[in-house]
């Protein structure tokens, strides 16, 4: 809880209390006068104070203003407790506002692990680290293993397999040699580099990630509060009103006197106050927020919700989104699988790489390495090696070309890796990233159930695996091998071609999703393996990756938001009716409380609704 909120809480206990001591204890009426005076000044005070500051700005009808002219009539016609609860209960559905929404991100700047400490440059024969924004390009500098690469540049010196998730949110590491481009926020996983910088700090790709998700989230409207819109049309007609039913009858009808009809211009007036709507509308969308945690949802604050449920575009990352995120052998080919798959696991043995790491996982035994002599590793091809003192090749076409060994031309989506011993093949493994089991049913569930109009991926890896995927789970259109700055750039054109009212929510759990992620009008991230980055930079986190609870969530938010229209068409139906009656001079102060206070009750029920929200099935 903040410290506004916390002290927001403070003054509601206060009133509470003086309101308990008031009619609780045997006062005199005088003391009462002033403890209710206090109670609504503590509570009230900066709602009248808003609503002046506003009618100076130009911004004269609205919620603040209403509320404070209604809660003052309420004094004059001698209803004090009447004028400390309307406040009273107005602050309440404030805080519980505040709250649901007020859990503020941290800078995404500060969270992305992208942005560099440092860089290391020769200085006397030793190395020195020193600030990324004192480099100029043409100077070198030396990235060890395990380092982030600060600068953009060329590599002069060195051989290393580089992790580009970063950027791309791809698993497989790129192998990087003399004379090869490298960008900044790459992970330098194995060799010592030595790079020649190209670029300024200010214009390498880590800043520029950073900038666009700092100025992206700039660009997102945000959604115009409920009441503020109603209030805009509401509150003008009723003051209008009022003071015509206390000024115009006298001038009509003399048996009615002008203090008649001012105190029934205050009871109008009491009845018009939109209690029940500044209190219901806020928890039914802190209902709904409750509810979809429940279900792993987290929802970042109300207007998501109303955002969530106008969504007709959908548009996703692949790797960790619509697959897993890490690589499996999803096929061998060969005479004897047996064979194949113990020599490629052998010579795998002592690689950390992704490839070998998958081989090493589909071959469940222990391996005996005491079998393998004489392991090279040929960059770029695969690897050599002496199994049993026979000479095997466990690497892709270029490696079996090298060695002049007759191989099987594969047209198979994925990593082909070929295994040979003694100048024979024995086969291929078809190693990818796999489909996640309910992404197809998901889509289809988005198309059938939620009435999304279009699905779009967006991602960083080769043309022909995004379009494999894509028409495997049921994607409408796809773009592929782009990088952060070219998923903004398709996103605004998505954006663009939206209706009015029509969203567009990205999916994503990478670190370079967060200026998509930002950029959307709902960012829904990918929890429980996504980056810090995109976690924060999200308006929506599934907590658990289930991917179908992007569903739910649309579900849970459509039906809030019916929840919450029930709630406004209800308050305003019933403040009508009494309003008529407070109007004619039927009504009275009693009448008054229960249109205010009491719809306020039966609207505030309504959205606990939201609070018992299961599952969709």
């Amino acid at each position: 809880m903040t410290k506004k909120e916390k002290k927001e809480l403070i003054k509601i206990i206060i009133t509470i209390f003086l309101l308990l001591t008031t009619t609780l204890l045997s006062i005199s009426t005088e003391i009462k006068l002033i403890l209710y005076i206090i109670a609504y000044l503590v509570v009230g005070f900066s709602v009248i104070l808003k609503a002046v500051k506003n009618i100076f700005s130009g911004e004269i009808f609205d919620e603040n203003f209403l509320m404070g002219i209604a809660t003052i009539g309420a004094f004059i016609t001698g209803e004090y407790l009447e004028a400390v609860l309307v406040m009273l209960l107005y602050q309440i559905g404030e805080l519980f506002q505040s709250y649901a929404v007020g859990k503020s991100r941290k800078q995404v700047s500060e969270l992305m692990d992208i942005r560099p400490d440092y860089a290391n440059i020769e200085k006397a024969g030793e190395i020195v680290k020193v600030n990324p924004e004192e480099i100029n390009p043409g100077q070198k500098i030396i990235v060890t293993q395990g380092e982030k690469i600060p600068l953009d540049g060329i590599v002069e010196k060195g051989e290393s397999m580089v992790d580009t998730s970063a950027l791309t949110g791809e698993s497989v590491p790129r192998r990087v040699t003399v004379g090869d481009s490298i960008l900044s926020g790459c992970i330098n996983k194995t060799g010592i580099l030595t790079i020649k910088v190209t670029k300024e700090f200010e214009e390498s790709t880590a800043s520029k990630i950073l900038d666009l998700v700092e100025n992206a989230s700039n660009k997102k409207a945000k959604a115009e509060n409920f009441i503020t819109k109603f209030a805009r049309y509401y509150t003008p007609i009723v003051v209008i009103l009022a003071l015509i039913l206390a000024f115009l009858p006298p001038l009509l009808i003399k048996e009615l006197t002008l203090l008649e009809c001012v105190k029934r211009a205050m009871t109008f007036l009491v009845i018009s106050c939109p209690c029940a709507l500044v209190i219901s509308v806020p928890l039914g969308f802190f209902g709904g927020i409750g509810g979809a945690s429940k279900q792993g949802i987290l929802i970042k604050g109300s207007n998501y919700i109303e955002a969530l449920s106008n969504t007709k575009t959908i548009v996703f990352d692949k790797t960790g989104t619509l697959t897993e995120g890490c690589f499996q052998v999803v096929k061998i080919e060969s005479e004897n699988k047996e064979k194949l798959l113990d020599i490629a696991t052998l010579s795998e043995s002592f690689s950390s790489h992704p490839i070998a790491l998958a081989v090493k996982e589909k071959y469940h035994k222990e391996v005996d390495k005491k079998r393998i002599k004489n392991i090279k590793e040929i960059a770029g091809k695969g690897i050599s090696a002496k199994i049993d003192n026979k000479k095997v090749y466990v690497g892709n076409d270029k490696l079996m070309q090298e060695n002049k060994i007759s191989f099987p031309k594969v047209e198979e989506i994925g990593t082909i890796i070929y295994v040979a011993e003694e100048k024979e093949c024995l086969g291929y493994m078809v190693i990818a990233d796999k489909v996640k089991e309910n992404a197809k049913k998901t889509i289809d569930t988005l198309k059938n159930k939620n009435h999304i109009e279009t699905t779009i991926m967006l991602t960083g890896d080769k043309k022909e695996i995004a379009n494999h995927i894509a028409k495997q789970v049921g994607i409408d259109k796809v773009y592929s091998e782009l990088l952060p700055k070219d998923k903004v750039d398709k996103l605004e054109m998505i954006l663009h071609k939206q209706q009015k009212n029509n969203k567009v929510a990205f999916v994503g759990d990478g670190m370079n999703d967060a200026p998509v992620l930002t950029r959307s009008d709902i960012g829904i991230a990918m929890g429980a393996l996504g980056s810090d980055a995109a976690i924060e930079a999200a308006d929506v986190v599934i907590m658990d990756d289930d991917i179908s609870k992007i569903s739910d969530a649309i579900l849970i938010s459509q039906r809030t938001i019916q929840i919450v229209k029930q709630n406004i068409y209800f308050a305003i139906g019933i403040k009508i009716f009494f309003l008529l009656l407070g109007a004619l001079g039927v009504a009275n102060m009693m009448e008054a409380v229960f249109a205010d206070v009491g719809v306020s009750v039966m609207a505030i029920l309504n959205s606990m609704r939201t609070l018992n929200t299961k599952r969709p099935k």
